[in-house]
């Protein structure tokens, strides 16, 4: 026990080494890159997330069948919402507007929305370059659309790499230390055995494949997004007079440019505008490469989808989830005057509104929020790893990574586990970004014909024969004849 102490030790000045030398400089270019993209995507698509929201919700409520072992397109629409609805939503709004103010989640809002059309890209193109694996299940992502149609393998494995990490390891440490506080909080329970307890529940899960997560997470996420969200319903109709004040200040503080961040360019950047993208990034996952990794799973005719499921996801996850949260702690009495972040100044402001009784109440659904998150992230990275090396040694040995991972956020401080989460984070979205801006005439191509035949009064069907020089840039010709 010594040893593995003395390891975890090890771990964590390592990471700390890594943080305080790559993250600042990292994000001052990310900032930038994720704006400009999500912005580039919206004009080129001539605003795909407005104009066709409607159609993904029609998209997502009727792809609940799929052929084989595949999983449906709605089970890969809540696998990515498992992993988008978490932590972030709760904690990550709560520690923006603790250390970027209100202002904060103004861009938030920013992030989602210009990143859904990002968003649609992403996961249009991992599921045009999906593959079948001998299972008969479909693989994609990332990681697949750089090496077949960069052709750029090299990048495809730095990607993979940079998800595994952040996903199979950062991100999971996340999660399970929230658990841990939110529990501390509520129950007083011992750190030790939640972390032994989060470690046998999520070997549990992972072990049995992605199609036990996909069905896990469909009756998992609608459930705890459902109970969330009529207690924020409820206290938000308990303060109904004071929304509109909430909603000015929050527009109001985007703008003060007072506290600056740090950075090379922090002159152009305040501390909200830093914190509401580095949160808003971290829960709806917009541009970051993560969704598609889901996305690709799915049995659909066409790529757009998809695409435009996953669209729907972030603006679920941050125009409504992350809202409700904000709106929650933005009511509440002197929520900045006890130097809480994180899940405990939720828990705070839950406690203010509705007793004793949100206290609880936030650190079981925190449970399953982070929980499904666990399980939603390990799905992405599981993904990648066979794309890197498909052998059940190599799997194994990453699951066993992704179990330590987990024991190791439960027993640590959370500063380590969101400051590593933030840098890996960066690397993963700053690779994807460029990859999909590069493959934009792809996604223009993909949302022409998508929209063609909705003109034409026909179910969107993609046919490959239709456009060969795909199958040259790497488009399995049988999954779309």
């Amino acid at each position: 026990m010594d040893f593995f102490n003395t390891f975890i030790s090890y771990v964590e000045q390592a990471l700390s080494w890594f943080v305080k030398n790559v993250d600042g400089p990292l994000w001052d270019i990310t900032v930038i890159t994720l704006l400009g993209t999500g912005l580039f995507f919206t004009i080129t698509t001539g605003a795909v997330q407005l104009r066709l929201l409607p159609r993904s919700l029609r998209e997502m409520w009727s792809g609940r069948t799929a052929e084989g072992n595949s999983l449906t397109p709605f089970q890969a629409f809540t696998t990515g919402l498992a992993s988008r609805v978490g932590v972030g939503n709760i904690g990550g709004v709560a520690t923006a507007i603790a250390i970027g103010g209100e202002g904060a989640v103004f861009w938030m809002w920013i992030t989602a929305l210009i990143g859904m059309s990002s968003a649609f890209a992403e996961s249009s193109l991992a599921q045009l370059f999906k593959v079948k694996d001998p299972n008969g299940l479909y693989r994609g992502g990332p990681a697949y659309y750089i090496t077949k149609a960069l052709k750029a393998p090299w990048l495809g494995v730095m990607f993979a790499i940079s998800l595994i990490f952040a996903f199979g390891f950062a991100f999971n440490a996340v999660q399970s230390n929230s658990i841990v506080e939110a529990t501390r909080n509520a129950w007083n329970w011992n750190a030790q055995y939640v972390a032994v307890s989060l470690v046998i529940l999520t070997a549990i899960i992972i072990f049995g494949g992605v199609k036990r997560i996909g069905a896990v997470s469909a009756k998992l996420v609608p459930m705890m997004a459902l109970f969330y969200l009529i207690i924020a319903m409820i206290i938000l109709g308990m303060n109904i007079g004071q929304i509109p004040s909430i909603i000015s200040r929050i527009i109001s503080s985007a703008f003060d440019f007072s506290a600056m961040a740090g950075g090379i360019f922090g002159v152009l950047f305040s501390k909200a505008m830093i914190m509401g993208i580095k949160r808003g990034l971290f829960s709806n996952e917009a541009g970051m490469g993560s969704a598609p990794n889901a996305a690709a799973t799915a049995d659909v005719k066409h790529p757009a989808s998809q695409g435009l499921i996953q669209m729907l996801g972030v603006f679920v996850d941050t125009i409504v989830v992350c809202t409700c949260t904000a709106v929650i702690i933005l009511l509440s009495d002197d929520y900045g005057g006890e130097n809480l972040k994180g899940i405990s100044l939720t828990q705070k402001a839950l406690q203010y509104h509705v007793g004793d009784f949100g206290l609880h109440f936030l650190a079981f659904i925190l449970f399953l929020f982070a929980y499904s998150s666990i399980i939603g992230n390990y799905a992405y990275a599981e993904s990648n790893v066979r794309f890197i090396r498909n052998k059940p040694l190599f799997v194994l040995i990453f699951r066993l990574g992704v179990l330590f991972f987990v024991y190791f956020g439960a027993v640590n401080s959370g500063n380590i586990v969101w400051d590593f989460a933030d840098t890996v984070m960066a690397i993963m979205a700053m690779i994807n970004l460029i990859a999909i801006v590069l493959l934009a005439p792809i996604v223009w191509l993909i949302l022409k014909d998508y929209r063609q035949q909705l003109k034409a009064g026909k179910e969107p069907e993609f046919k490959i024969e239709n456009y060969p020089a795909l199958i040259q840039r790497g488009v399995d010709k049988d999954i779309w004849s």
